[in-house]
């Protein structure tokens, strides 16, 4: 038995978890909320050491032998020749950076060429895209910018005692902009296209590879970023799907291969293992529940949550096409949302309710089929968010979706799966672990939700929703 250590530098807070490194349960846990304003976009990055030293008070780290490290993925830290910083880094999914994007897209030839290219679309979050709002901001910042880090990077760095090698990893890579999945290859020629000049970019790390030792003796592993963390916390396999229930909505998939996709819809990230992760994002999702919760009067989802479930599938004809703020997938930037079906008999709250829980799911099923027609297997939908807990959404999704359904219960997952990268790091250097697989952890503690009788109902909505979609929209998935 030993003892392994995982960070999660998220935007707003460090977490750590200290776990076995044969079983992966946790031993200790500590947290820490990041200084300064949580949702500034501009950050001092040692607002990030001083949370993981105030995480990691009280002896948290004392006979750990090994730490992973895991953090917000939308990050630039841009640093001089001498590794010193030369601004703030950017970080999340900064709307200053949107005309930048667009600029890049144009500027390499369109949407196909860049999902040729790295796997992916320019969007405000990435790397090259906080890189062409600085050459075309800040000029005098961008001309001194001589290497690029994203925040997992500098804080295996630091942790390394800022060493003359700088690491990173396939996952935090593949959603820089400049990196490809499909090739394994840095694209140094997307990096000058978007500064204007060439600058060093860290050494991309094998799954299984460890940075170096820290001075205090710490194995720190490749590490990677949150997403990637999670999906190997959450122990994911080929097969599973995690559909993400937020403001907007995400459905991701582990896969054997990269995808380009020349529509743009989905994203190849690489994940944490030596596989593929590939993500297809909708504007709304949650979103339109607090909407429709908003117009009937009610002061929470639970209420709507309630209320949804007094109605029948199909919510008596009532569909919701949930575009409130356009849509990325399908791709209908500009549009609104759509209530359709308007009969004397579907105009009761309880049938808008339904409606809005039915449009939310068939929004995220639309982008799983996205993954689907693409060969991407579903077999299990790990369902991530508040708003999994919802009975209604637990009630709709199995026969919507069309396949079993996991609900986990709430745990540090991306502080989990940095652990378990810490775990196979420390194996592989003493050679009790293969570099091919990571350990063998017990699976996160989950709600298992079947679609069973109400599977027929499940595809009537749907079909439903698909008519209301291709009436209103037709052709946006190109059929």
């Amino acid at each position: 038995m030993g003892i392994v250590a995982g960070l999660d530098s998220s935007a707003e807070f460090t977490r750590i978890v200290v776990c076995d490194t044969d079983t992966g349960a946790v031993l200790r846990q500590g947290y820490a909320a990041h200084p300064g304003e949580p949702k500034a976009v501009d950050v001092d990055p040692q607002t990030w050491l001083l949370s993981l030293g105030e995480a990691a008070t009280g002896g948290l780290l004392e006979g750990v032998e090994a730490i992973g490290v895991s953090a917000q993925q939308h990050g630039l830290v841009p640093l001089d020749a001498q590794g010193g910083l030369v601004r703030p880094a950017l970080v999340r999914n900064d709307k200053r950076a949107q005309v930048a994007a667009a600029d890049l897209v144009e500027s390499l030839g369109g949407r196909q060429a860049w999902a040729e290219a790295v796997g992916s679309v320019p969007g405000a979050g990435q790397a090259v895209a906080k890189l062409r709002w600085l050459a075309r901001t800040e000029p005098e910042h961008a001309q001194r910018i001589a290497m690029i880090l994203q925040p997992h990077d500098w804080l295996v760095w630091q942790l390394l005692g800022r060493p003359a090698r700088r690491t990173t990893d396939r996952g935090a890579a593949s959603g820089t902009g400049y990196w490809s999945a499909r090739t394994g290859m840095y694209r140094p020629d997307l990096v000058d296209l978007a500064l204007g000049h060439q600058a060093v970019l860290p050494e991309v790390l094998g799954p299984s590879d460890a940075a170096g030792i820290t001075p205090e003796g710490l194995l720190v592993s490749a590490g990677t970023g949150e997403t990637m963390a999670a999906a190997l916390g959450l122990g994911l396999g080929p097969g599973d799907a995690v559909v993400s229930l937020g403001a907007s909505g995400s459905v991701m998939a582990v896969h054997h291969e990269a995808l380009a996709d020349p529509s743009g819809m989905i994203t190849s990230f690489a994940d944490a293992t030596g596989m593929h992760l590939p993500v297809v994002s909708t504007s709304n999702a949650v979103r339109a529940l607090r909407g429709t919760a908003e117009m009937l009067g009610l002061e929470s989802l639970d209420e709507l949550s309630a209320l949804a479930l007094k109605s029948t599938p199909g919510a008596s004809g009532l569909v919701l096409l949930p575009y409130l703020e356009g849509e990325r997938t399908p791709n209908l930037p500009h549009t609104a949302g759509t209530l359709s079906g308007l009969r004397r008999e579907s105009m009761k709250p309880e049938h808008l309710a339904r409606a809005a829980f039915e449009g939310m799911l068939c929004a995220l099923t639309d982008a799983m089929d996205v993954l689907r027609g693409r060969g991407v297997e579903v077999r299990r939908v790990f369902l991530l968010g508040a708003a999994a807990a919802l009975p209604a959404v637990q009630a709709l999704a199995p026969a919507l979706f069309g396949a079993q359904v996991v609900v986990p219960q709430p745990a540090d997952y991306a502080a989990l799966g940095a652990a378990r990268q810490a775990a196979w790091a420390l194996g592989v250097a003493r050679g009790t672990l293969s570099p091919s697989a990571p350990p063998a952890w017990q699976g996160a503690v989950a709600q298992i939700l079947e679609p069973g009788e109400e599977l027929s109902a499940g595809q009537a909505v749907r079909q439903q929703y698909v008519a209301t979609r291709e009436q209103i929209h037709p052709g946006a998935f190109g059929s």
